[in-house]
């Protein structure tokens, strides 16, 4: 594995973003083993973007004006309805012990939507993958898409431990009414300017 390659996923992993954000929401409203299933969605979320590099579509979307705005306005519609849900009650932050099929497989969904309608994401893995291919490789589609592999492994863990540290301090705040809708507010603000700056991209 080339360590450089190694680090600086790690370093833009851990750096929180969308995906972040909804996997420690879920951790602390429904647990570790949703918040789980939370970085699972998302980290699926990064694999049409990693197939785009390898295609080239993404070069398509940085190349077309209106296809980059039809997908970045789709995913700021998508972050406001986050926002929206997470003030509600029965909403992104809606508290539950129970797990179901039903919540888990809806969890995984609009993890997956979250980072799908990111159309930074396949402009980054445009600029990205490339620079770790030295120019001639032979199989260099398949050398790319090995090393989208190793981010997704890399987002699928960080992505968890997240979801796990935010359920272990669970407890201390679904018991508080009054925290936890602070606790609705702020991830709900997080998700509109998380919105605003998708909105204000260039490609």
């Amino acid at each position: 594995m080339d360590i450089e390659f190694f680090i600086t996923s790690l370093i833009v992993v851990l750096v929180p973003g969308t995906g972040v954000i909804y996997t420690l929401a879920t951790g602390l409203a429904r647990g570790a083993v949703v918040s789980m299933a939370a970085a699972f969605g998302c980290t699926l979320g990064i694999l049409p973007h990693i197939a785009a590099a390898v295609l080239g579509l993404a070069a398509l979307l940085h190349a077309s004006a209106m296809a980059f705005q039809i997908v970045k306005f789709a995913g700021v519609a998508y972050l406001l309805y986050m926002a929206w849900g997470a003030l509600q009650e029965k909403g992104a932050l809606a508290v539950e012990d129970k797990v179901d099929a039903r919540s888990v497989r809806g969890v995984i969904i609009k993890g997956f939507l979250i980072n799908i309608l990111n159309p930074k994401l396949s402009i980054f893995f445009l600029a990205f993958l490339p620079q770790f291919i030295p120019v001639g490789t032979e199989y260099a589609a398949l050398k790319m898409t090995g090393l989208g592999g190793i981010f997704m492994l890399i987002t699928l863990v960080v992505f968890i431990g997240y979801g796990v540290f935010a359920a272990s301090v669970r407890s201390h705040i679904v018991s508080r009414p009054r925290v936890m809708a602070w606790v609705r507010r702020i991830f709900s603000a997080t998700f509109v300017a998380l919105s605003a700056r998708l909105a204000l991209a260039e490609r």
